[in-house]
């Protein structure tokens, strides 16, 4: 899954990556959380890619109480053009997600300590942003009030990330930029060969503080690399201990 990243480009740094002629300017961000809002870069009403701002956590259409409803944060790629919550905005309403990258934990399943876990800050080698593959939706109320919210598509993660967690976000190179985007002309199947993992040489993974853990905290210290935890494990040494676990077995 994906439940936290980072977006730290400059407005324009984006406009250029996506040929656009300006995004709003808004502050380096460190932390994304679920329910804070998101850019995305989608096709507009004209044709026309726009870059508008969406609630993390999606909402379908047919959700009739949206405080009643648990935000959907990631979406799995092979099944969302099935699945009744997400199969509408994969065939109408496909988007790009600009990140300088994001965060996963580890934590080994024989730990000790249930709360020992390794965050990571994950990132292009040779960065630059990186694009996620998304889905926007739009949830209308009777009073009409209106909700636009997205998700993140994720796939199995790739030999280098996969020591870490089992999945990761789909990734949109800019070359396919255009025909991610082009929901008129591509439907879901049509797009599949875009949803594979990354390569393994693309992204590096950097063991981070229990900082980034907290919403709050939310500045640049959360990136600053730090030493692995060394995890205590229960070895059999005695009649009284477990028989130890795969070091590398994730919940």
């Amino acid at each position: 899954m994906c439940g936290r990243y980072s977006l730290t480009a400059t407005p324009e740094e984006l406009a250029k990556l996506f040929e656009l002629s300006q995004i709003d300017g808004f502050p380096p961000r460190y932390n994304i959380a679920p329910t804070q809002p998101i850019l995305m870069v989608t096709v507009g009403p004209a044709n026309n890619l726009i870059a508008p701002l969406v609630r993390w956590g999606l909402v379908p259409a047919w959700v009739k109480d949206p405080g009643e409803f648990s935000l959907l944060v990631n979406a799995r790629s092979e099944t969302a053009a099935l699945k009744p919550s997400f199969k509408n905005a994969m065939r109408h309403r496909r988007t790009l997600i600009p990140a300088s990258g994001f965060y996963e934990w580890f934590r080994p399943a024989n730990a000790k300590d249930n709360k020992g876990k390794q965050a990571y800050w994950i990132r292009p080698k040779n960065g630059g942003i990186v694009c996620f593959g998304g889905l926007v939706e739009t949830w209308a109320g009777a009073d009409g009030s209106e909700i636009d919210s997205g998700c993140i598509l994720t796939t199995n993660a790739n030999d280098a990330i996969s020591p870490i967690h089992h999945r990761m976000p789909v990734i949109i190179q800019p070359k396919d930029f255009d025909r991610w985007l082009d929901c008129k002309n591509s439907e879901p199947r049509d797009v599949v060969d875009l949803m594979q993992p990354a390569p393994n040489d693309y992204f590096e993974a950097i063991a981070v503080s229990d900082m980034v853990n907290k919403v709050a905290n939310a500045n640049p210290d959360i990136q600053k690399p730090v030493a692995e935890k060394e995890f205590v494990t229960k070895t059999k040494s005695s009649k009284n201990e477990e028989k130890p676990s795969d070091q590398f077995d994730l919940f």
